[in-house]
């Protein structure tokens, strides 16, 4: 790999680290969805791959995707998102 083509992956990396930050409350708030959404936007069937190791290619998305801090920051989502679905229902409704 050249310079050049290693320098344009780290500065991806960085803009997609400065991305996640900046979004950092509104992914706070209501990450969960947002990242269930976007997964099933990039991994849809019709859409293109996000690595292509034949072609020597990755797309910006791989960088999103495998984010550690993104997922750090839609975990207080994902946990709520079950305890408030089931706030809803009435005791005779819960499963045993």
């Amino acid at each position: 790999m050249r310079y050049e083509e290693r320098a344009k992956l780290a500065g991806v990396k960085a803009l997609v680290l400065v991305a996640i930050v900046v979004s950092s409350p509104v992914l706070l708030v209501a990450g969960s969805p947002i990242r269930r959404r976007y997964l099933r936007h990039v991994y849809r069937d019709d859409g293109p791959s996000v690595l292509d190791k034949e072609r020597d290619w990755v797309s910006a998305h791989y960088f999103v995707v495998t984010n550690p801090v993104l997922g750090w920051l839609c975990r207080p989502t994902e946990v709520l998102a079950p305890l408030l679905s089931r706030r809803g229902r009435s005791r005779s409704d819960l499963p045993l």
